[in-house]
Formats: C-alpha cells, sequence, structure tokens
C-alpha cells in the first residue's frame, strides 16, 4: 500500500501513521510506502516512531530526495530507522522536480547522472558498514559511521529515463515507478533495468520492478475518473510524469488509474504482472472510507 504524511490532514500526521500501519497490518498487508513531499514532516523521524509501535509489517520510502541531503547524512537516517526496525526498512530514493530542487533549495538540478552515481559511492558503503572514500564533483564522502546492529536496507531508486534505470540495475535493489503504465513498464522499464543488471554481472532476478499507481474499486467509474483527474492533475504536467504518460498513450493521469469494479481491478492488476512487475504499489483515492476499505478487501483478495 502507498501512503503520505500529508493524508493525515488536520490530525497529527505522526499518531495517524502509526494508526495507518497498525491497521494494514492487521489487515494483513506486508509493506507501507510513504512519499516525502518538500513540505511534510521528516519522513524518516515519522517511520522510525511508527515501526517501533507496530511490529510485523515493513515499511518504505517513496521516495526521499537526494538533491538536498548528504550520503553520509542519509545513511545515519536510514540505519537508525533499519535499526529500530530490525531491518524493515527499504530506503526508495530519488530525484525531485527541478522547481523544487531550484526553486526551494536553490540546488542545481542539472547533471543528475553524475549526482545520483556520485550519492551511491558515498551511500552504499556506509549502509553496508563499510568507510565511504568517494572524491566526486558534486558530492564526496569520506568516513565510516559508527551503527552496530543496523541491518543494511536495500535501496531502490526512482528512475523513469534510460540512464537512471541503468544505474538503478547495475547498482541497487531496483527501481520504483509511479504513473507508468503497462506497456511503458513491459517495454522500457524492467528490460532496461535488468539489462542493466545482467551488463554489470548481476541476475536479471538481483533486481526488481516497484510499480505504485492510482487506484479505486467502485461501481461509479466516471466519477472515480473525476476523481483521479482533479486529484493527480500535478502529474500530467510534471515533465518526467508527462513523458511517461505520453510513452503510454494516456491524455491524464485519470487514464493510469486503475479503476473499475473488482474484475477489471484484477485484471489490470494482472496486466501489470504481465508486464514485469514484481510489486504493485497500491495508492487508494476514493474519498470515502468505505470506498477505500472495498479497495483493500479487493487488493486483499487478488492472490485468492
Amino acid at each position: 500500500m502507498f501512503g503520505q504524511l500529508g493524508d493525515a490532514g488536520r490530525d497529527d500526521p505522526v499518531d495517524a501513521c502509526v494508526q495507518n500501519l497498525a491497521m494494514l497490518r492487521e489487515e494483513g498487508f506486508g509493506r507501507l510506502w510513504m512519499s516525502q513531499m518538500p513540505y511534510e514532516p521528516d519522513l524518516l523521524t515519522v517511520l522510525a516512531v511508527a515501526v517501533r509501535e507496530v511490529p510485523d509489517i515493513e515499511v518504505a520510502t517513496g521516495v526521499v530526495p537526494i538533491q538536498n541531503q548528504h550520503p553520509m547524512q542519509m545513511a545515519q537516517r536510514a540505519l537508525t530507522v533499519s535499526l529500530v526496525s530490525h531491518g524493515r526498512l527499504i530506503l526508495g530514493l530519488g530525484m525531485t522536480h527541478q522547481a523544487v530542487t531550484e526553486g526551494m533549495w536553490g540546488i542545481p538540478w542539472d547533471k543528475p547522472v553524475r549526482r545520483l552515481n556520485e550519492f551511491l559511492d558515498g551511500l552504499l558503503p556506509l549502509l553496508a558498514g563499510q568507510a565511504a572514500d568517494a572524491t566526486g564533483q558534486i558530492l564526496t564522502t569520506r568516513g565510516a559511521l559508527m551503527i552496530p546492529g543496523a541491518p543494511r536496507p536495500d535501496v531502490y531508486v526512482a528512475a523513469l529515463g534510460p540512464q537512471l534505470l541503468k544505474i538503478a540495475g547495475r547498482r541497487t535493489a531496483g527501481t520504483c515507478t509511479w504513473m507508468t503504465g503497462p506497456k511503458t513498464l513491459a517495454g522500457h522499464v524492467a528490460p532496461t533495468l535488468r539489462q542493466a543488471a545482467a551488463d554489470a554481472g548481476r541476475s536479471e532476478t538481483a533486481v526488481r520492478v516497484v510499480a505504485a499507481l492510482p487506484v479505486c474499486v467502485t461501481d461509479d467509474v466516471d466519477a472515480a475518473r473525476r476523481q483521479a483527474a482533479e486529484q493527480f492533475k500535478m502529474y500530467g504536467v510534471l515533465p518526467s510524469y508527462r513523458a511517461m504518460l505520453d510513452r503510454e498513450g494516456y491524455a491524464g493521469p485519470e487514464d493510469a488509474a486503475i479503476i473499475g469494479d473488482e474484475a477489471t481491478v484484477w485484471d489490470r492488476l494482472s496486466e501489470l504482472k504481465a508486464a514485469g512487475v514484481d510489486e504493485y504499489v497500491a495508492a487508494t483515492f476514493d474519498p470515502t472510507p468505505e470506498g477505500r476499505a472495498r479497495t483493500r478487501a479487493a487488493l486483499r483478495s487478488v492472490d485468492a
């Protein structure tokens, strides 16, 4: 399942995250992916509290931006959550958008391939309990951390373009996508990722494709499409997601959303599996608690 700290509305986002995680565990879900928006509380701090309170379910960041982080700081935070959770953290990383990077943080948005490689040069040894000694043009990381007993979290990269997908395939556990449909997953994302892994001497099964898409199990398809078009409209204009929608032939995010009755949703999920997706992350968006509960019930019954 997918969640956002902003879903809490006016409630305490920490308490809301704990309650949501506990509910999903009781319903039988195995993992909660959560996004980090630039205006929200720090996600890794909130997840440290949540996993301390709620056992037997994993958490994943989908994703934490890297541009305003140093690799050593990221490793410190991730290993701390991994220590608290006894290894129940997946660390999803990504590049946030130019409007945020340059407009809010004043950090150049250029050279994303070099930035990601240099970030991983510093981060990956530290997560593995080793010293980092990486001198780069953008980022330099030297030194070691002392966080004994912290399991190494798997690292995923939010990658859509071919160069970042190749980095993910060569160096990480895989990629996590958003607003990317089955044709693009099957013809672009999965083969690029797995070929990069093979070229690096890794097994193609060493990397995974995690695909997140909005979903709503409903009998009122038109209303749900209108809701999706409004709620996710910014993804129709952000360049990286617009490119994925165009590649798929979608007019807007409402076409990417999985909408329909139980049978329709199960068919769409089967299509994703056939496209090479290893894990589907469901972002429910029905405005009513009853509607979201129906969607979660349908998702729980997929394997049945």
